[in-house]
């Protein structure tokens, strides 16, 4: 097996664990959390810890790759991430939760977008998409099977603690894997550049990023970045308090929780790979925005009138269904729109997102105190108020490529 065929086997493999370690305490963490006293307003700060953290570190871990390469980089993120499962298995408080969201939040942020970087080293221009599709259908699997061995885990042991410490063990088993059949795949001469380069720049500040957020809300593709952030926000409000609002509203445990974040898992994937691509095809970016809009806040507003548990899974999938056309849609035009570079792009278009895993579950812990509804009341009002925006800001067809235009413009100079 050569290096390219190599590295990507490892990387799906690396990948699938990882993403099944994510997805084994998504329905375990809020009951976990609860067990030790813990309130919707400390799990809406758990949930945006980890992705504050993401926010911060994420560009770091990628600028240190390109400086040193990528296997030590991504080394490291396998070893945190491994630990910071055992943390969380072994804590006996609140606070030992938060310092392993920390950890998590810190040292995720280095394996994931390494191990992007890393298939960029090894794929051609032509190849570069199958290897990214590759990718993403492993980050696919371990969503889609995590959160079930999760809800299992924790049903059929009668323990909280037990998926994270088999989170924690996937990872152990994978490191030496990683170790022995990674190769370095960013050549000496591109580390050096890229030191030099940073010799002479220095590190973007958190000013930097901030400033290059407001620039971006002020750009000619402005609204999809707003339209990001909102919908991340609204997701946000879903999945940091779904656990909770299952378990007090309808007596839901671990085991029926975990099923339905699967079949939620399953259909985002079934979505994305057979349906998005023609349905962009046939109705276009914009109106595909629409319809993922008007799902999504339907499904949010149908949630809050479930009373079984048929219902509240069918309200779940037509929610993700939403979701999952509205996301690609708006990559995509955001990618044929601009002229400034995709990494720029799809970089902005990450850290909106991020913004909204912060700020939305903070909004859901608080608000869920006042009436188990609301966060779902909440994702509907917001993507209702997308959808009433975008009815009256987007065009009813999609911009080609041949039309692109800058991330962000310039006024004109007054005459």
């Amino acid at each position: 097996m050569n290096l390219k065929h190599r590295s990507v086997a490892v990387l799906f493999a690396i990948l699938v664990v990882v993403m099944l370690g994510f997805g084994i305490i998504i329905p375990v963490l809020p009951l976990y959390a609860r067990s030790m006293g813990a309130t919707s307003v400390h799990l809406g700060l758990l949930m945006a810890t980890f992705s504050f953290f993401q926010f911060i570190f994420a560009p770091v871990w990628g600028s240190l790759s390109d400086r040193i390469g990528r296997k030590p980089v991504l080394m490291l993120g396998l070893v945190g991430y491994m630990l910071s499962h055992l943390v969380n298995g072994a804590a006996q408080n609140i606070a030992m939760l938060f310092a392993a969201r920390i950890m998590g939040g810190i040292l995720s942020s280095a394996a994931l977008p390494t191990s992007l970087a890393l298939v960029s080293d090894v794929t051609s221009e032509r190849d570069r998409g199958g290897g990214m599709g590759i990718m993403g259908a492993a980050m696919g699997v371990g969503i889609i099977f995590g959160p079930s061995v999760g809800g299992l885990l924790a049903h059929y042991t009668s323990s909280y603690r037990a998926p994270f410490f088999v989170a924690a063990g996937l990872v152990a088993a994978l490191i030496p894997l990683a170790q022995w059949l990674l190769t370095e795949t960013l050549p000496v001469h591109e580390r050096a550049r890229h030191r030099q380069a940073h010799a002479e720049n220095g590190a973007a500040t958190m000013g930097d990023r901030l400033r290059e957020l407001g620039q971006a809300v002020r750009g000619n593709l402005a609204f999809y970045f707003v339209l990001t952030f909102l919908v991340s926000f609204a997701a946000a409000n879903l999945e940091g308090i779904f656990s909770f609002f299952a378990m007090d509203k309808f007596g839901y445990g671990t085991k029926e929780i975990g099923v339905m974040f699967t079949v939620m898992g399953i259909v985002a994937v079934i979505v994305q790979v057979a349906l998005v691509g023609r349905a962009i095809n046939w109705f276009g970016e914009n109106r595909l925005i629409l319809i993922g809009l008007a799902l999504t806040a339907i499904g949010f507003y149908l949630l809050t009138v479930a009373r079984s548990f048929a219902p509240v899974t069918t309200f779940l999938i037509l929610n993700m269904t939403g979701g999952s056309l509205l996301r690609p849609a708006v990559n995509s035009i955001v990618s044929k729109r601009t002229a400034t570079g995709q990494g720029a792009a799809m970089g902005l278009l990450s850290s909106f997102e991020s913004l909204g895993r912060i700020i939305g579950p903070v909004w859901a812990g608080a608000v869920y105190r006042l009436g188990v509804n609301l966060p779902f009341l909440t994702g509907a009002a917001i993507t209702a108020i997308g959808l009433v925006l975008a009815l009256f800001l987007l065009p009813r067809h999609s911009t080609p490529a041949a039309d692109a235009e800058p991330l962000i413009t310039n006024p004109p100079p007054e005459s």
